[in-house]
């Protein structure tokens, strides 16, 4: 292969993978559906099992991590050691984070996770040992934790609907089990991918590519989440000041139609012609006038 053909299949590549993720973002509505929400108000525990499977093969910021951590893993026990890793993370979180009723801003949460697609590309490219001149740290360590961290996520998502309190830990462990169920069908497509993939003679040139291309996604998914955590901020602030003006006016409604405020009634119509007046209005102390 040329190396001008070997540089357009690497920018394609690029360019495919940001533009799939940019899709996706915009497709995939940031939360949980009115449909979802419907379908698990009305449904059982199978319910929270298909919700859960759903979200972890549309989650595209989990496959995004998953496709970097068995990008270079070819053997199966080191398969299973990262996947089950990364699986023991985020079931703690996923776990405990709901029952506890610990949440925080899906758009902060989902922007870490994005950080953690850019680190998985970036270990890949042995970019510590090349920019920084540092060893990598753990991977498994990290693996581990950033498991934490998506775990994280997935509670916010489940935290958004109204899950009550009865049954709460069955709902809870049938969603968590529609994850692992997600994770295994998305692993076997990824792997059987890879393992085509693999005996190409394209694979290790490509490989870098692959991950400049995953570092580049994170980063998209990053700054889209940011502009939604912005946007998201700046209508909370909007929201909390046009309701604290409707409670004030609410509140001064009130007042006038108090069935007691006769006297404020008159002494509000009173200081009204005061000011319409100017100096004439004898009760004006802003004008210096001494009341009568």
């Amino acid at each position: 292969m040329s190396p001008l053909l070997q540089s357009k299949t690497r920018r394609a590549c690029m360019l495919l993978l940001v533009a799939a993720t940019v899709a996706s973002v915009n497709s995939h509505a940031h939360g949980i559906s009115e449909s979802s929400r419907e379908t698990m108000s009305e449904g059982g525990l199978a319910s929270f099992v298909w919700l859960g499977a759903e979200h972890m093969v549309t989650g595209y910021d989990h496959l995004l991590f998953l496709f970097g951590v068995i990008f270079f893993l070819t053997g199966f026990r080191d398969i299973v050691r990262f996947i089950t890793a990364f699986t023991l993370g985020h079931c703690i979180t996923l776990l405990g984070a709901t029952l506890l009723g610990i949440s925080a801003n899906a758009y902060l949460i989902d922007a870490v996770i994005a950080l953690s697609v850019i680190y998985k590309g970036f270990e890949n490219l042995d970019g510590f040992n090349r920019y920084v001149g540092v060893r990598a740290p753990n991977l498994l360590v990290m693996v581990f934790g950033f498991g934490l961290i998506h775990g994280f996520g997935l509670s916010t998502r489940l935290q958004e609907l109204s899950l009550g309190s009865e049954g709460l830990v069955a709902k809870i462990l049938a969603f968590n089990v529609g994850v692992e169920l997600g994770q295994v069908a998305a692993l076997s497509v990824m792997l059987g991918v890879f393992a085509l993939w693999r005996s190409a003679p394209s694979f290790e040139r490509a490989g870098r590519a692959a991950n400049v291309a995953l570092v580049a996604a994170g980063a998209v998914l990053f700054v889209v989440q940011m502009v939604g955590f912005s946007s998201d901020g700046h209508g909370h602030d909007s929201h909390a000041h046009g309701g604290h003006a409707h409670v004030e006016e609410v509140h001064a409604h009130g007042e006038q139609e108090h069935p007691n405020g006769d006297h404020a009634h008159v002494e509000k119509a009173h200081t009204h012609d005061a000011h319409t007046h100017g100096e004439k209005g004898p009760t004006s102390k802003e004008h210096g006038h001494t009341h009568p």
